[in-house]
Order: structure tokens, then C-alpha cells, then sequence
């Protein structure tokens, strides 16, 4: 079975949630590091080890503190639904998602400051993550030769 991944400790082991450590990127930053324009000491990054999946969102969800630090770029205001009802928030780009050594660049949504960050089913589908909500934990969908979860 595919490696999982399961942040211990007293929070995330409520009834069918599962919580994940995660790393963002600005990935501007990591690019102009990678092109030798940009000390790897100053990019900004940002570990969050108490990231809600939920299957219910659809993408990335960050609170504003945590996209600030980053320096995403804004792109637009998008409107959204959420459990409290109908609104709108800003979309940034270019935050580049580490979760066990898989990577991928994604667009987020802004959340109210102190919100809880949620990491939602198309963003752990592009990652090939899987919920596993009876062990509180996510797995890892194969990568190899013969057993892939990428589909094309």
C-alpha cells in the first residue's frame, strides 16, 4: 500500500477528520533561486502541520497571514460558497505545495485572518492524495510503471 502521512498528537483525531503537515512556496521566489538571482535563503516558504482536508472544497484555502507572508500575487476576486453561505475572496497564484515529496504549483483562495487552512479534493486529486478518513490519515496513490493514478 502507498505511504501515508498522519500529523500525531492530541488535534486531528476527531471523528473522520484527518489534518496533514504541508509546505508552501512562492514559487516566483523559487524560480529566481533556481535562475541563481535570489539567495535559496530568501525564499519564501511556509510549514503548516495542521492543514483540515476536506473533501468539500474543491482547492486550496490559506489564511490571509499565512499568503501575506508568502507574497502570492493576486489575480482576482472570485466568488465563493462556503458552509456560512455566499461571498467573495481573493484567488492568488503561484504557491507551489510540498506534501511527502510530492509538488505541484496551485492557485489559493484567501482566508480571514486566523482561519483554518483546508486543503481541498481537486488540489489532493492533482497531487494523487486519497483521504483515508478511518485512520486519520492520507495516502499516497502509486506512482510507478503498470499502476499510476495518473489517467490521461
Amino acid at each position: 500500500m502507498a505511504t501515508a502521512i498522519y500529523v500525531p498528537g492530541a488535534r486531528g483525531r476527531e471523528m473522520g477528520s484527518v489534518y496533514v503537515e504541508l509546505t508552501i512556496t512562492n514559487r516566483l521566489d523559487a524560480g529566481l533561486a533556481e535562475r541563481g538571482m535570489l539567495s535559496l535563503d530568501d525564499v519564501r516558504s511556509v510549514t503548516l502541520d495542521h492543514v483540515l482536508v476536506d473533501t468539500g472544497a474543491s482547492g486550496l484555502a490559506l489564511p490571509q497571514e499565512v499568503v501575506d507572508r508568502l507574497g502570492l500575487p493576486a489575480r482576482r476576486e472570485v466568488p465563493i460558497r462556503t458552509a456560512a453561505g455566499e461571498s467573495t475572496a481573493w484567488l492568488y497564484a503561484d504557491a507551489m505545495l510540498t506534501i511527502e515529496g510530492r509538488s505541484d504549483t496551485f492557485s489559493c483562495i484567501a482566508l480571514p485572518y486566523g482561519s483554518q487552512a483546508l486543503l481541498g479534493c481537486v488540489t489532493m486529486e492533482a497531487l494523487g492524495l486519497q483521504p483515508d478518513i478511518r485512520n486519520h490519515r492520507l495516502l499516497l496513490l502509486p506512482e510507478l510503471p503498470g499502476d499510476t493514478h495518473w489517467l490521461v
